[in-house]
């Protein structure tokens, strides 16, 4: 094999690497049919979920899950896909799951998140989680919940011993 193109494909390798080693989920989809704006259209919309759309050989992909002792996608990689890598796990997923539903062709087949691998099912199940400034709002309201019962509690206690004092607090 010509040495220019062995290198190309080390490098190719290293690139997916890096892609995966930065990405919270990783989804593959097929992209037959799509028109050109089309493919435009959805990498706008991935940007700005923070996710990267890219179409990459399979045997390199194959090749570079090897490398980083990640699961074998198995069967996920057969024919022509794209590979889209998401900063967040659910962000990539919920930005493809809309846009497949007014795009016939764009199939999700699958992916990986935390080093598991999901079926198309599975990767849609993903993207109806929230992203991560939503957990972390669900999560300081349930920090914040006790204390704000505690709170009520106290007023209602005090208010029920001296109303005089609460009738005056209210107006």
């Amino acid at each position: 094999m010509n040495q220019q193109v062995l290198e190309a494909k080390k490098k190719t390798v290293a690139e997916i690497d890096e892609n995966l080693k930065g990405a919270q989920s990783f989804t593959v989809v097929s992209y037959q049919g799509l028109t050109v704006a089309e493919l435009q259209e959805l990498r706008r919309s991935l940007e700005s979920a923070k996710s990267t759309f890219v179409v990459y050989k399979n045997t390199m992909v194959r090749r570079a899950l090897e490398d980083t002792k990640r699961p074998d996608l198995g069967d996920l990689l057969n024919g022509p896909n794209a590979f889209v890598f998401s900063e967040e796990i659910s962000t990539g997923p919920k930005a493809l799951v809309k846009f497949a539903r007014t795009h016939e062709h764009l199939v999700i087949k699958g992916g990986l998140v935390e080093g598991r691998v999901l079926d198309a099912d599975g990767v849609k199940a993903v993207s109806k989680l929230p992203d991560k400034n939503g957990l972390l709002s669900m999560f300081l309201s349930c920090l914040n919940a006790p204390i704000t019962k505690f709170a009520a509690t106290i007023k209602a206690i005090v208010d029920k011993q001296n109303p005089a004092a609460a009738e005056a607090a209210a107006n």
